[in-house]
């Protein structure tokens, strides 16, 4: 009788229990894409990865790194659609963060903040295929430089079984403060981004 009491407790309990742990995040890995808003000369995008791991059903720890093709002002990459010579400003960074997330269903609404480093490579086009280009650009990577970045944002990620997708918007920071502010005009390194994502939990 006793026993016959255990096994039913037991049973019970991972009734109760197996269907919660089946929604909750977990860990997953994703790529994702993102694009620019607000910029209308050019099209800018971004590109990276996320890993995430959760500390408790709605919290969870995250870990990203990318590319964001432009991080140019929009109203100063404008202006210089008008110059026979192209500036570009592009950023690799990496950064990790808390994302907290609402919901126990297979659509998770969240909200999400990150700090890290991002390193920014000055390119410059138009100048033809040559040797001007290539020793140009070459000499621009000694005046790359690394900053700290800070991002904000919020999405909703789905998900069903070990897929999930996400849908989301990043506001991103980067702070600078030598030679790219004159060539931003002294305009903040801002980028808002809304990107699409997707990924597999484990």
């Amino acid at each position: 009788m006793r026993r016959t009491a255990v096994v039913a407790f037991v049973l019970t309990g991972l009734c109760v229990v197996s269907p919660a742990s089946a929604q909750e995040p977990g860990r997953f890995v994703q790529g994702f894409g993102g694009l620019r808003l607000g910029s209308v000369a050019s099209t800018d995008t971004a590109v990276g990865g996320i890993v995430a791991g959760a500390l408790t059903p709605n919290i969870q720890v995250v870990g990203e790194a990318g590319r964001i093709s432009n991080v140019l002002p929009s109203t100063v990459d404008t202006l210089l659609t008008f110059s026979p010579i192209g500036v570009g400003l592009s950023s690799w960074y990496g950064q990790g963060g808390v994302r907290f997330t609402i919901a126990t269903s297979g659509i998770r609404p969240y909200a999400e903040t990150s700090a890290g480093f991002a390193r920014l490579q000055t390119e410059v086009t138009g100048l033809g295929t040559g040797n001007l280009s290539v020793l140009t650009n070459a000499a621009l990577r000694f005046l790359d430089r690394t900053y700290p970045i800070a991002t904000v944002g919020g999405g909703a990620t789905f998900q069903t079984g070990r897929f999930v997708a996400d849908l989301g918007y990043r506001y991103r920071r980067i702070f600078s403060n030598d030679w790219t502010t004159l060539l931003s005009l002294s305009r903040p390194l801002n980028v808002n981004e809304v990107r699409v994502g997707v990924g597999v939990r484990f």
